[in-house]
């Protein structure tokens, strides 16, 4: 009989931390009924009431779970937050166009390299440097 009130204990702790955890994280915009503090108390200080008041009032249910109304995103009159970047195709494309204009300007550095090497190796050997307009056969 120990045992069972000893797991109780435990399930009962477990339960009110994750409560306060769950409460000390939410956005103001997503807390009930009472302001945080009062709900941290109320978690405090009923010990099995407070944490399953909290679950069930005190915060907003997820998106996706049932008994919610089906409101497009932000249809609620709260601000929209923006999407992630991975789901931002606006963000998605600057990524690709730097990469692109990174990419070009290596390989205009590597040529101006090679250019230079080049002009370096004819003028130790006597020959002209090249034209930059003339195509080398």
């Amino acid at each position: 009989m120990v045992r069972l009130y000893a797991l109780l204990f435990l399930a009962q702790i477990s339960l009110a931390v994750c409560a306060l955890i769950s409460c000390l994280s939410a956005e103001e915009e997503a807390i009930r009924g009472l302001p945080r503090i009062a709900w941290v108390l109320v978690i405090l200080v009923f010990p099995l009431v407070g944490p399953i008041a909290w679950f069930l009032a005190g915060r907003q249910r997820p998106a996706g779970q049932a008994g919610r109304s089906r409101r497009a995103p932000g249809a609620r009159g709260g601000p929209r937050r923006p999407p992630a970047p991975d789901d931002d195709p606006e963000f998605l494309e600057s990524l690709a166009e730097r990469s692109r204009r990174q990419d070009d300007e290596l390989f205009h550095r590597w040529e101006e390299d090679l250019r230079r090497r080049e002009d370096d190796l004819r003028r130790r050997e006597g020959d002209p440097p090249r034209e930059e307009n003339r195509p080398e056969v």
